[in-house]
């Protein structure tokens, strides 16, 4: 029986007209991986920004190794031994690796001068420890792809001898070759007695390397069980409070004419002689691992490269050759990194799903009547069911699964042919997923066709009608639905055959 190196008992948190948390109790061992579980909005972010001094409870104790705890700045859970590591990265991609990770706190010679020496030296041992042995600590952390900089950021919370270590969707951004990686590597340091609270949507993850789960649903405490003893169905019901069924709808079996051509489309050494169609209705899968050329692809088709080689055809119109040559054919990219690319997070709900659309809307300069807009930003918030008290509010604090629907509005609204959606579910809690899912659904029952590019070979083989495999710049497979296995998938997009 593992030692309790954590429990968190009865936490409550109250914001003005929000009851954020009430009663909820976790439990880690030492040398122990907790998943921790729930929808966003569920209270996870708001449990672990108590657990590291961010906020303070209302209500509730934080017990570590036993004792009791009061944590009441960031500093001091650091010198507890808890460390943290946010989805979004808290890198400064400018300085090198070494400087990162001992950042206002590196090691000085005589006179207060930088150890340079002992900084790399320091800093390389923990890479080692990451699997990164072959990342130099000299190396600026904009030369990392995003696999190695959550691996830095692992790196650096070894550096403060954590006890605990919580890990919030480390996975969100990777491909599963990595994501493998970094498993083994929470494995690692399990075996070494580390505390391991891992948040995730994706719930294959949890089964590979859970002890525990623990649950969430609105600020409350659902319940706890050994992973050993939950089955996926098991944590969907705890997590929405109600079965998911057919988490994947059916597919839309009127597929049209073709609607989309790619003929020997190439681009410098990135892509190399891609052809394929699209038919009306159709959801063509893209899947391949990091670097394989499918986010640039994607890229390519909605004319962020001009200067790719070969033909791009909607509706046997005319070569497309800009963004404006795509959107005007009726091609829209949901792209991958919703906040830093298809949002302005400072501005409004309706602002956002309007963008696209300011230029067709406007006459001789002049946009139309304040009324107008609001009536087709109320049409979408509710087709789509955008949960938000209003329009008018920054769209930066709906959940992830609200914000991708508005970045889809905003697309839906130009009336697009082809919706190329880049992880569209990525970030988002499992019944936001089926939302989504069932939205695709009911687009292309509508006549639109998509591609779908994926990281997560579940959601390719559920969605999709064909797959194409892509490694090194090449579409290495066509695999239909019915001959697609993840094993294939994974064979063709790592070159094999």
């Amino acid at each position: 029986m593992n030692t309790a190196r954590l429990k968190m008992v009865g936490i409550g948190k109250t914001f003005p007209g929000v009851t954020a948390l009430d009663g909820v109790n976790i439990e880690v061992g030492q040398g122990e991986i907790l998943a921790l579980l729930g929808e966003n909005g569920a209270g996870k972010s708001t449990l672990m920004k108590i657990l590291v001094g961010v906020y303070q409870p209302d209500q509730g104790e934080i017990f570590i190794d036993g004792q009791e705890v009061s944590i009441a700045n960031p500093r001091q859970a650091q010198e507890l031994g808890i460390s943290i590591i946010y989805q979004e990265f808290n890198l400064i991609p400018y300085l090198s690796v070494a400087e990162n990770v001992f950042l206002g706190r590196e090691p000085r010679a005589a006179k207060g001068v930088m150890d340079w020496r002992r900084l790399y030296a320091k800093t390389g041992e923990l890479l080692e420890q990451v699997g990164l042995s072959q990342i130099a600590p000299k190396t600026t952390v904009n030369e990392l792809s995003i696999a190695e900089q959550q691996l830095v950021e692992i790196a650096k919370a070894l550096s403060y001898a954590s006890k605990i270590i919580v890990m919030d969707e480390p996975t969100a951004a990777l491909n599963e070759e990595d994501t493998q990686r970094l498993i083994n590597i929470m494995v690692g340091l399990k075996q070494k007695g580390m505390a391991i609270i891992f948040i995730t949507h994706r719930l294959e993850e949890v089964e590979r390397v859970a002890d525990q789960i623990t649950v969430l649903r609105d600020g409350r405490f659902i319940g706890s069980a050994a992973a050993r003893d939950m089955s996926k169905d098991d944590m969907i019901r705890m997590m929405v409070g109600r079965d998911i069924k057919d988490l994947y709808p059916k597919r839309n079996t009127r597929l049209g004419k073709t609607v989309l051509e790619v003929e020997h489309l190439t681009l410098n050494k990135k892509l190399h002689d891609i052809s394929f169609n699209l038919a009306q209705g159709e959801i063509l899968g893209i899947g391949g691992l990091m670097g394989s050329g499918n986010e640039i692809l994607a890229k390519v088709l909605f004319g962020l490269y001009p200067q790719a080689k070969g033909i791009i055809k909607v509706d046997g119109g005319q070569r497309l050759r800009s963004i404006r040559d795509a959107i005007d054919a009726g091609v829209a990219l949901v792209t991958d990194d919703r906040k830093g690319l298809g949002l302005i997070l400072s501005m409004s709900v309706a602002e956002n799903v309007l963008l696209a659309a300011y230029r067709r809307m406007a006459k001789l300069g002049v946009l139309a009547a304040r009324t107008k807009q609001e009536e087709i930003v109320k049409q979408w918030v509710a087709k789509l069911r955008i949960k938000v008290q209003s329009p008018a509010v920054e769209v930066a604090t709906l959940s992830g699964g609200n914000q991708q629907k508005v970045v889809l509005a905003k697309w839906l609204h130009m009336n697009p042919k082809v919706l190329i959606l880049h992880e569209p579910t990525r970030g988002i809690d499992v019944g936001a997923k089926g939302e989504i899912y069932q939205l695709m659904k009911g687009l292309t029952e509508e006549g639109i066709s998509i591609i779908l590019i994926s990281s997560e070979m579940p959601e390719l083989l559920g969605m999709s009608h064909r797959i194409l495999v892509m490694n090194d710049g090449r579409v290495t497979a066509e695999l239909p639905i019915e001959e697609a296995t993840q094993e294939k998938i994974f064979i063709h997009a790592s070159g094999g055959r």
